[in-house]
């Protein structure tokens, strides 16, 4: 895969880590971003003038692009990592068939008004198979990765060879990379740690303490679980990194925007002032509607998600609800 040209598709904090990472062990990369202005600045400052502006880049070593078509039509393994929200409008004028690249998503969120993961979406949307579908999840914040602290990283696919070549790919004396071929756990385990996360942080804005956070955190993994298996029910270890692991870091670390984001709504901001205060997407607040609506089929027992979607979309106060939460777990 040395030998492969690899694309970045987005221009976040995520996307300027990966494009960290793999600078480590290729000589150059493509990198989409939208807005050529951006490009401009971050070709004049060699660092991208949003996000993580502590990484200093070797532009000679990047080729930007604001044409989705040129990336994709020059590129064999796409990598995308921009919210689940913008993905549409992002991928609006792609004409050129992705189906034979490998295509490796970053996203930690569901794709709105089509309840799917990024895996399933691009299955259908795209024609891609699922053997050239990957998945890159955690645990692992991009603020560490641009200090250059260690970190773990599972990317799962079907084709065990691809994932295997593209964990080699990203591993460096700073990343350590496992594979997976969990691709619809790893992917709505993404999606749920980051409801639990938002939870996490209602719960710290109202003053509940350590002891509360260990068994909410505690209840959220067996939460997960119970979604996972009846979602695609398979062989697997929930208390793996990918799962727990992530599980964990979302829910407790001070660079986590979702537990920042409910964090927020427990000391009393409204949902709409939180987003604005927010220079990052909260992925959670999108995943706990669908997520709803989603089980709605399964039926499956998730106080968490529950409690956090009734006081996002439906208006219910804080602190009644994570009071009622109490109750239900063990």
């Amino acid at each position: 895969m040395k030998n492969t040209k690899i694309a970045i598709i987005g221009s976040g904090s995520w996307a300027t880590a990966l494009a960290k990472i793999l600078l480590e062990n290729l000589p150059e990369i493509c990198w989409f971003i939208r807005n050529e202005e951006n490009i401009e600045q971050f070709r004049q400052y060699r660092h991208n003038p949003g996000y993580l502006r502590g990484i200093d880049f070797n532009i000679d070593r990047i080729h930007f692009t604001s044409n989705i078509n040129a990336i994709a039509t020059q590129c064999d393994t796409l990598i995308i990592a921009i919210p689940s929200a913008f993905l549409k409008e992002t991928l609006k004028d792609l004409y050129v068939d992705i189906s034979g690249k490998y295509v490796i998503s970053g996203i930690k969120g569901l794709i709105p008004d089509e309840k799917m993961v990024m895996g399933e979406y691009l299955h259908i949307k795209y024609g891609l198979p699922f053997e050239n579908i990957g998945v890159l999840s955690g645990p692992c914040h991009a603020e560490e990765v641009a200090l250059e602290k260690l970190s773990y990283l599972t990317v799962a696919g079907t084709d065990e060879h691809k994932a295997e070549e593209f964990a080699t790919l990203i591993s460096c004396n700073y990343i350590k990379a496992v594979t997976s071929d969990d691709i619809w756990g790893t992917e709505y385990s993404s999606v749920l740690k980051n409801i639990v996360a938002i939870a996490s942080g209602i719960a710290h804005g109202l003053r509940y303490g350590d002891n509360f956070q260990a068994v909410l955190i505690s209840n959220a993994i067996q939460e997960i679980k119970r979604f996972v298996d009846t979602v695609h029910p398979i062989s697997r270890d929930i208390k793996s990194s990918v799962y727990l692991g992530d599980l964990l870091v979302t829910a407790y670390s001070q660079f986590s925007r979702n537990r920042m984001f409910g964090t927020m709504i427990g000391k009393g901001y409204s949902v709409k002032t939180a987003q604005l205060e927010m220079d990052m997407i909260a992925e959670g607040f999108y995943s706990a509607k669908i997520i709803h609506e989603i089980n709605d089929r399964y039926k499956v027992d998730m106080p968490i998600c529950d409690t956090v979607y009734q006081i996002l979309y439906n208006n219910r106060t804080p602190k009644k609800e994570i009071l009622k939460l109490t109750d239900k777990l063990k």
